[in-house]
Formats: structure tokens, sequence, C-alpha cells
């Protein structure tokens, strides 16, 4: 029984080292003929195995691709165990989905979130949300006092950002219809204008009338065609106005107004000379109403001493 039983403690070792797809240090060949031939003999064969197999023995195969592994023999009793493995293994983290994939390709649907919950953050607002905490955290103490404290902050802030945003100059476009036309409505005192511009020699009609004809003044035709000299566009756009209201005077103001809006929205690039000059504000003056006891609005009667 005892030779048996220390016989079978090598066997054991070198079924396991086989199943590894390695052998064992020296011949092994020989060492297995001789365990199942049983050439141990009959005497104590504690020597024998001493000598073929010391204690601890060591096997490792250079041969496996994977994870390498120790066998020690059996020896004294704190020798190091069997086998051992040389991988660490990390936990990791699988979260609960389905992973089966039974078709050609893997059939993903996206979850429907319910209303008023986001899916993902932005970054940006990630990094916006961490400065207001970093510069409000010696506010809050947990008080209704401090509560108030930091919605008013937050208000201010955003009326800050409000009147910022509100500051910047608006984005400003060509505006042109399909004819290549741009359009201007103007108005003064009484009169209001619309006002056409379209590339072209200079020409200029007023109620489908010739422009010196219609405006005998001089001093009015140098009125109107003022865009046009801060601008620097003389003769080239023709224009085309349609006016009502008010007197010569008033008509012509309306006109340069409309004239003025129709060269910006025709070029965008116009506009700052001409708000240089005064010509893209409406003048707001108008005549002023007849007072009782007055001759006019500010005049009053000739003064009788007797």
């Amino acid at each position: 029984m005892v030779m048996a039983s220390v016989a079978g403690r090598p066997l054991l070792m070198f079924r396991r080292v086989c199943q590894k797809g390695g052998g064992v240090l020296g011949n092994a060949s020989g060492f297995s003929e001789r365990i199942l031939s049983g050439s141990t003999g009959v005497a104590p064969s504690t020597q024998t195995i001493s000598r073929a197999l010391p204690a601890p023995f060591v096997t490792i195969n250079a041969n496996i691709t994977g994870p390498r592994y120790l066998s020690f023999a059996p020896g004294n009793k704190g020798s190091a165990p069997e086998r051992k493995s040389l991988l660490r293994m990390h936990a990791v983290s699988l979260y609960q989905a389905d992973y089966d994939d039974e078709g050609d390709d893997a059939k993903w649907e996206d979850e429907t979130q319910p209303e008023g919950k986001q899916t993902s953050l932005d970054p940006r607002e990630g990094r916006k949300a961490e400065e207001e905490e970093e510069a409000t955290w010696w506010l809050y103490d947990g008080t209704q006092e401090s509560r108030d404290a930091l919605e008013a902050m937050r208000a201010k802030e955003a009326k800050k950002k409000r009147w910022i945003q509100n500051s910047r100059p608006p984005v400003r476009v060509s505006e042109i219809d399909e004819r290549g036309r741009a359009y201007g409505r103007g108005t003064r005192k009484c009169a209001k204008a619309r006002v056409w511009i379209q590339p072209g020699e200079g020409e200029i009609v007023v109620n489908r009338k010739d422009f010196i004809s219609y405006f005998p003044r001089e001093s009015d035709r140098d009125h109107i065609l003022g865009p046009f000299v801060a601008s620097q566009t003389c003769g080239k756009f023709d224009v085309t106005a349609m006016v009502n209201g008010g007197g010569l005077t008033g008509q012509a103001g309306a006109i340069r107004l409309g004239l003025a809006r129709a060269l910006e929205k025709y070029n965008p690039d116009y506009r700052p000379p001409m708000k240089r000059q005064g010509f893209m504000t409406r003048d707001p003056r108008m005549v002023e109403r007849k007072k009782v006891g007055k001759v006019k609005a500010r005049k009053s009667p000739q003064w009788v001493r007797r």
C-alpha cells in the first residue's frame, strides 16, 4: 500500500505535465516506461524517486502560447502548491444587456428617453456648472437666506449675459430680389417713400417722372443724392421711387432715407460711411402745432401799447 502510493505520485504529476503539452526535464520517455513497467522493484523506492525526480521539481513548458503555469512535485509540507498562475487577473464589469447576435448584423435599438431627461451632457455645460459651483460654494450654507442670495446672484449673471448678447451688432446680409433689386422704405414728416435700386447708369425716376422735373430746387436734389456721395456709388445704380404725402422737402427727405436703406440692403459695406454722415437715421422733426392765443406755434400777435 505504501509502495503503490509512493509510485503513484510521480505518475500523477507526469500526467498533469503531459496534459499541458510539455515534458519533464531529462529523459521523460524512459522515466514513463520505468514507471509503467514497474521496474522500480519491490525495494523501497524512495531513493529511486529522489534520484529521478528531485523535490521540489519544477517543469516549465515554453511551447504553451497561453498563460504559463508552474508545476511542483510533492515535497515537504511547506512547499508551494502544485499549480500557480503567473497571469494577473482583473475584475471586468459587464452591463446588463443582450449580447446575442443571431443575425448577420447586430440590431441595436436606441432606448427612448422621457421628455425633459437629457441623455448626454455637453462638456462645455459641465465645465460651466463646475465653475459656477466653485464660484458660489462659499455662499450656500443650507439656509433659506443663502438660497435666496444664490438665486439673486444667478439672475444677475443671466441678465448680464443678455446685456452682452444684445450689445453685439447684428449680422447684416445682402437682400436682393429675383430681379436684382434692393428695396428701402423711408419717411419724413408726413411723406412716405418706397425706393428700389438696381445696377444701371444712374437714372432716377420719381413717381414715373424725371428727377429734375419733379424736384426743381437744387437743394432738394442734393439732399437726395447724399447717400450716393457718401458710399461713392454715383452713376452705378438706377433708382425708382414712389412717394406720397407731405411737400417737396418732406418727400426729398423720405426718398433719401429709403435710398440709404436700399444701398445698405444691396451691400452692407455701404452702411458705415452713410452712418457717419447721418443718412441712416430718420429725421424726427415735425411741424409744431399752433397754440391758442398765438399766430402760429410760437409767434405772438403784434403788441399794441394803446
